[in-house]
């Protein structure tokens, strides 16, 4: 069985259809790209795949996609120090208290921000925050990842330094689905491409058959720099 499969999904805000019909499966070990341009529907998909939002259509999640967490493009971080913001995680997910000091330490060490625990996280460089936001949801110890535009607004060097932290995690088994603008970053990150407008989904290929294989229809001309 797929870790999570809808069917027929769509998703409305008051008059605005955000999905229409989509239907997708994610499997166990992929990292999924979802690419598009503004406000055609990858971070209200990514919601109704983490069970986020409400819609109509059918959500299966298959028993091992359990647990899973979710990093936002704008994560919100407590105005606590960096080893307080993780506590409050493993708080919220009823984590015995018991399991606190080594999950905390492993997540810490992943991120390579072990020797900041006593920092305020609101203090930290943005590629630090970022950095935080994965370690609290690597806290949760999740099988299935949600990151979306995980490496928005950040610079070059704190880019390189969050795909190459998601890359680890991809190449130890974790199942990720990110959404992104940076075709380059889908293209190294990926194993599997969707593209979506108007909250349809319009390609759904390997990622090697997306950038090097024929394509029609508006996949095409996003690739081509013509759907912004």
């Amino acid at each position: 069985m797929s870790l999570v499969a809808l069917h027929e999904v769509s998703v409305d805000f008051g008059e605005v259809r955000a999905l229409e019909g989509v239907s997708l499966r994610i499997e166990r070990g992929e990292v999924l790209a979802l690419v598009g341009a503004n406000g055609s529907g990858k971070t209200t998909l990514l919601r109704v795949l983490h069970g986020l939002l409400r819609h109509r259509g059918r959500r299966e999640l298959d028993d091992f996609a359990l647990p899973q967490a979710m990093v936002f493009q704008r994560p919100f971080l407590l105005q606590l120090s960096v080893l307080n913001n993780l506590r409050l995680a493993l708080w919220l997910a009823r984590v015995p208290r018991g399991d606190w000091v080594g999950r905390c330490r492993a997540a810490l060490q992943r991120v390579e921000l072990e020797g900041l625990q006593r920092r305020p996280a609101r203090a930290l460089s943005g590629g630090q925050q970022q950095r935080l936001a994965l370690a609290r949801a690597l806290v949760r110890q999740p099988r299935l990842l949600f990151l979306d535009e995980p490496t928005a607004n950040l610079d070059p060097h704190a880019k390189r330094e969050i795909e190459a932290l998601l890359a680890s995690l991809a190449a130890d088994g974790m199942t990720l689905v990110m959404s992104t603008h940076n075709l380059g970053q889908a293209k190294r990150l990926a194993t599997r491409v969707v593209y979506l407008e108007g909250g349809r989904i319009h390609a759904d290929l390997p990622t090697e058959a997306f950038f090097e294989g024929p394509l029609a229809g508006p996949a095409q001309l996003f690739l081509k720099g013509e759907r912004t």
